[in-house]
């Protein structure tokens, strides 16, 4: 698994040292934060694997953290660490969108396995490009495809639509499918009020 990228947040830097220190065992680039906000930054700029977060931080815990991740990326496995082991924290971390948990203290082997386990999943995933799966035409693709290629810019689904003449639920759904395998870039502009705007270019 090479060229992985985690980023890990937690409040705590000895915590942050720790993790890091895990992952050089494997090679992995490590990118930490103990803001929750901040990470929000690092998510947009690294685009990384893999995120761990920590429960219990001050002004925001983290399953707000996983809530706000989640509604801007809902693909990138989460890893939530606790002290807490409890069922109903547990299905707290779920209902929130992370995909799993590992208790505090941290043991090298668990957490590597456990991060190992998650990427070979999304990698799974990734692999099967082009194998089209159920309600992905490979004639409407190509069109999409190549509206982004003659843009050479990002673009938001609506003006995707424009260029390339079909539905907004059209190129919604095939910008899903393209996102899930890895074959485009997505940057985030924000407005005064509501979500940020997504917006997409193909990957060089």
């Amino acid at each position: 698994m090479e060229d992985v990228k985690i980023l890990a947040i937690d409040d705590s830097k000895d915590i942050l040292y720790t993790i890091k220190a895990i992952c050089d065992i494997e090679n992995w680039t490590t990118i930490t934060s103990t803001n929750g906000n901040e990470a929000m930054d690092l998510l947009h700029n690294h685009n990384p694997d893999l995120i761990i977060v920590d429960y219990h931080m001050p002004k925001i815990n983290g399953i707000d953290v996983v809530k706000k991740l989640r509604e801007i990326d809902n693909k990138t496995p989460i890893l939530i660490l606790t002290v807490e082991d409890d069922h109903v924290i547990a299905k707290k971390f779920t209902d929130a969108g992370a995909n799993d948990y590992a208790l505090k203290p941290i043991k090298a082997i668990d957490l590597i396995s456990r991060i190992k386990v998650h990427l070979r999943k999304t990698k799974s995933k990734k692999s099967k490009y082009y194998s089209y799966k159920k309600g992905i035409s490979k004639n409407t693709l190509d069109l999409i495809l190549d509206s982004l290629r003659s843009a050479n810019k990002y673009l938001t689904i609506e003006e995707l639509s424009d260029e390339s003449g079909l539905a907004y639920q059209t190129v919604n759904r095939y910008i899903v499918y393209l996102k899930e395998n890895n074959l485009i870039d997505t940057v985030y502009k924000y407005g005064k009020k509501g979500r940020p705007k997504q917006k997409y270019k193909i990957k060089k």
